[in-house]
């Protein structure tokens, strides 16, 4: 069945009601950053880095801390082996030995980021984490604390032990949202169009709040409400609209889209819209439900998780 889009709000018609201004091009955002040196709001980034593959991940990062003025907090994270089943004795030595050859790695890898991050003109600092998989999320969590943004690649996202760690201890243990970036190249600072998923609940809204930076440079947002029901309780009588009033305050240029879905999921639909706007980024809120519930049974994070193929923004 074919996904039918209804458009009624356009940022035009609520900027004319509002009097907003339309949001400066990315030339002119970019100039006034230069000029007063805090446009930005994004100062710090978190860029985690698996041991095993990481160029194009940095290479990335670089360009999109330099493109924001932000500066770098690199982490360069090992997840250790698990002892194999064996007697005592043989697990400590064996295992033992294994553990120093990943410790060594990892300080070389280290080295090698730190080089090339000398290289640039970049603020950074750089770490290196040793841990098991059980406590990932925390120690990713404890740094995730002090960044405005934690930056994953296609390398990193790649992995799918290392990105669970990272999304559940960003999203789970800190307030910092997560960018994940399935693209060798770098994240556009300003894209021209983003979808923002919404369905009026407060991961949706924080979200939206937090990805203002993006939203606010982007030439049409597209508020996505799959099968919207019009309750003044839930989306209101005009599903949308108040989102969007809120997000045209902000100089946002908004339009929004009732999608009905044709009996497919939402993580199918939400995919097939961001096609259909030739969405740069999407942005939603993520893990409406507790970690155990989503692991087992799924859900549209998860699904888009694996899925996107457009840099997708998550709050949660």
């Amino acid at each position: 069945m074919q996904i039918i889009t209804e458009r009624q709000i356009s940022y035009k018609s609520i900027a004319a009601l509002t009097s907003i201004k339309e949001a400066p091009t990315e030339r002119d955002k970019i100039a006034q950053t230069n000029k007063e040196g805090s446009a930005m709001s994004i100062k710090t980034v978190m860029c985690v880095f698996g041991v095993d593959r990481w160029d194009q991940d940095v290479k990335s990062a670089i360009e999109f801390c330099e493109t924001q003025g932000a500066h770098m907090t690199a982490l360069v994270i090992c997840m250790g082996s698990v002892p194999a089943i064996a007697t005592y004795e043989a697990i400590s030595t064996t295992w033992l030995e294994g553990q120093q050859k990943e410790i060594d790695r990892l300080a070389d890898e280290t080295k090698a980021v730190r080089e090339i991050l000398e290289r640039t003109e970049l603020s950074f600092d750089i770490q290196e984490i040793y841990t098991e998989f059980a406590w990932a999320d925390d120690d990713i969590a404890q740094h995730a604390l002090y960044a405005d943004l934690v930056l994953v690649g296609a390398q990193a996202a790649g992995n799918e032990d290392l990105q669970r760690r990272i999304v559940d201890g960003a999203l789970f243990e800190s307030p910092t949202p997560i960018l994940i970036n399935p693209r060798t190249q770098a994240v556009s600072s300003f894209p021209k169009s983003i979808l923002l998923a919404w369905d009026s609940s407060d991961e949706a809204a924080r979200a939206a709040r937090q990805s203002l930076e993006f939203l606010m440079g982007c030439d049409a947002v597209h508020v996505t409400l799959v099968d919207p029901v019009a309750r003044s309780w839930e989306n209101g009588e005009e599903p949308g609209s108040d989102i969007a009033a809120f997000l045209t305050r902000h100089g946002v240029k908004v339009e929004v889209d009732r999608v009905a879905s044709g009996g497919r999921r939402v993580d199918e639909t939400l995919r097939q819209h961001a096609v259909d706007v030739a969405a740069d980024m999407v942005v939603m809120g993520a893990y409406k439900h507790p970690r155990i519930q989503q692991r087992l049974f799924g859900g549209v994070t998860r699904s888009m998780l694996k899925d996107s193929r457009v840099p997708l923004f998550l709050s949660r």
